[in-house]
């Protein structure tokens, strides 16, 4: 039975193009027909190739033949030829699926940030299936998977890939992100999809052999930025368009996490950022279901969550790392790099100690919010509408793949910390205004470190990484021979989660204090949060901090000696706790000491 395959490809430079069909060694090789404005087009039977249509394209008759830029696999890697994928072959079970459980999309639910290479230690994609199950006990409404288009090797974070529109080989291919996606609907868990449109990674980059995918009119931190608004753009536009709703569409994903947008660099009468945010918004009514965008911006500026019809640039919600900075440096003392600020009294800035820089980050939404970024050397951010905007639109956490792994030695925080200090952070950002988010294996306090890790074939550019980041830390004191070698698969083996430690019982006491925290927020925050709702008190000197919302008190003791907490009124009961005594009237907290009161 002929079954036709249609293949297209933009390249408009290309004076000639064909297509290498079918085995790499010995391909068949067709011309490919132009079709306007850079376009061309092979059409053909898929089924004269045998079990698998592999193809790669030739421009202007230079070897070696390059793969597809929209490629949906790439089962020799991302330097070899890609395979024709038909997308909508797969058997859907998720049609009652209608977004999480509070009808409000990523807003306000409980996010669980994770990697599917050290999720289990066989890293692929149905082996994260078999632990979905643990994340709906501990409450989890969404999972968020790091980047899964092809990057090169077999591990890696994810934010090298080069194969924008390609599943990782390695972590099953795109059959297997519709399994688990499918496997995620039908235990009620939502799926955000962590892309990365601002750059390409080193190794397997052929966007510029195909066209004017990259400008060197900007700068960014891995060189030319994407080509947003030069000559050409519109098309350069569309690719990380179309791959945005592709997810959604073909893949059933509910929201996607987008890397770094301050990074998409556009000068255009409308950034990409709104387009893409309003073309994602009728997409969401033509599905019938929510479907959220989510930013890395280091902006400090609700314009960003705005909606586009009033100027901003219609994201749903944006990560918060001022938040992050303040809780750490509250928790942990360190005071380096970009937490100097974090720990008070920063020039400019009116908070005099890190329990004041905490207080303004749950009551203001930023530390930075128009004052002078010391690290930055120069003022930073905007104000936020305390009555006006939902605070749900910010990601608060204490730990994420970033803030971790780009330590020396990826420790997470349960190694910088007691276990009560942990549990005290995670009552505030999980009890706070904002959408919370936790990094895998933090419920359990993970002993796993999260560790910087790659997989390049090429010996240069390995060599590369592996001197870089060594040399990095050894300017900050390190001893250079102490860093894990990225390129070492024992780096990645380290970062995998121990998942026997649930059985341990200093582990699953944790557990449970997450599982009963997040208990309580599904119980009361259903609804739209305002920063002027938030109310704080603290002793700088005697250590004490409460943080009160939605009739909830969270109150920890982080000085050196047992802390009586004066709360408004009386009528409060105890609700959880670590270490402290309530009878009525005083809540006395010792040292490191945390509870959760709801007010009658």
């Amino acid at each position: 039975m002929t079954e036709t395959a249609e293949i297209t490809v933009w390249a408009p430079h290309a004076n000639s193009l064909q297509i290498a069909l079918g085995e790499a060694a010995d391909p068949t090789m067709a011309d490919m027909a132009a079709c306007g404005n850079g376009w061309w087009r092979w059409e053909g039977d898929r089924t004269a190739y045998g079990d698998h249509l592999d193809y790669a394209f030739v421009i202007d008759g230079d070897l070696p033949a390059l793969p597809d830029p929209r490629s949906a696999w790439q089962p020799s890697g991302v330097h070899g030829p890609s395979r024709f994928v038909d997308l909508s072959q797969f058997a859907w079970s998720d049609d009652a699926w209608r977004g999480t459980r509070s009808g409000a999309g990523i807003l306000g639910a409980v996010v669980y940030e994770m990697h599917i290479g050290t999720f289990t230690a066989e890293g692929t994609l149905d082996a994260a299936i078999g632990r979905l199950d643990h994340l709906v006990d501990l409450g989890a409404d969404v999972v968020q998977v790091l980047p899964v288009a092809a990057f090169p090797g077999r591990w890696g974070w994810g934010y090298d890939g080069v194969a924008l529109y390609a599943v990782h080989d390695a972590y099953g291919g795109p059959a297997a992100l519709q399994r688990f996606v499918d496997a995620a609907h039908h235990r009620g868990l939502a799926v955000c999809l962590d892309v990365v449109y601002n750059h390409l990674g080193p190794s397997g980059n052929y966007l510029s052999r195909f066209g004017p995918y990259f400008t060197d009119r900007y700068h960014t931190p891995w060189g030319e930025a994407v080509n947003l608004d030069g000559p050409q753009s519109d098309s350069v536009r569309a690719f990380i368009i179309d791959n945005a709703l592709r997810w959604f569409r073909d893949f059933h994903i509910d929201a996607l996490r987008l890397d770094a947008t301050h990074e998409l660099r556009d000068d255009s009468p409308r950034h990409l950022l709104a387009e893409l945010s309003d073309r994602v918004n009728a997409l969401a009514v033509e599905l019938g279901r929510p479907l959220d965008l989510i930013a890395e911006s280091d902006l400090n500026d609700t314009r960003v969550v705005a909606p586009t019809d009033a100027g901003g640039q219609g994201i749903t919600a944006q990560w918060d790392d001022d938040i992050h900075h303040a809780l750490h440096v509250t928790l942990t003392g360190e005071s380096q790099g970009y937490y100097g600020d974090f720990g008070g009294g920063a020039p400019g800035h009116d908070e005099r100690g890190p329990l004041a820089v905490l207080a303004k980050v749950f009551t203001r939404g930023f530390l930075h919010d128009g004052t002078t970024s010391s690290f930055r050397g120069t003022p930073w951010g905007a104000p936020v509408d305390r009555q006006g905007f939902d605070a749900r639109k910010l990601l608060a956490y204490l730990q994420t793949h970033d803030q971790v792994g780009n330590r020396a030695l990826g420790e997470r925080i349960t190694a910088l910390l007691p276990a009560d200090r942990q549990a005290m952070g995670a009552a505030l950002y999980l009890l706070g205004p904002f959408t919370p988010m936790l990094f895998a294996g933090e419920e359990w306090a993970s002993s796993s470190p999260w560790l910087f890790f790659t997989s390049f074939e090429e010996e240069a550019l390995a060599r590369s990484v592996r001197d870089g980041r060594r040399a990095e830390f050894a300017g900050h004191g390190w001893d250079a021979e102490s860093i894990p070698d990225p390129q070492d698969s024992s780096t990645r083996d380290a970062s995998v989660l121990r998942w026997a430690e649930l059985g341990e019982p200093a582990h699953a006491e944790m557990l449970d204090w997450y599982r009963a925290l997040i208990g309580l927020r599904r119980k009361r925050f259903d609804s739209p949060a305002h920063l002027a709702d938030v109310t704080v008190s603290f002793d700088e000197e005697a250590g004490w901090f409460c943080m009160s919302f939605s009739g909830l008190t969270v109150a920890l003791n982080l000085g050196g000696a047992e802390a009586t907490v004066p709360l408004a009124g009386t009528a409060y009961e105890l609700i959880l706790d670590r270490g402290a005594h309530w009878d009525g009237g005083e809540l006395r907290l010792r040292p490191d000491g945390v509870a959760v009161l709801a007010q009658g």
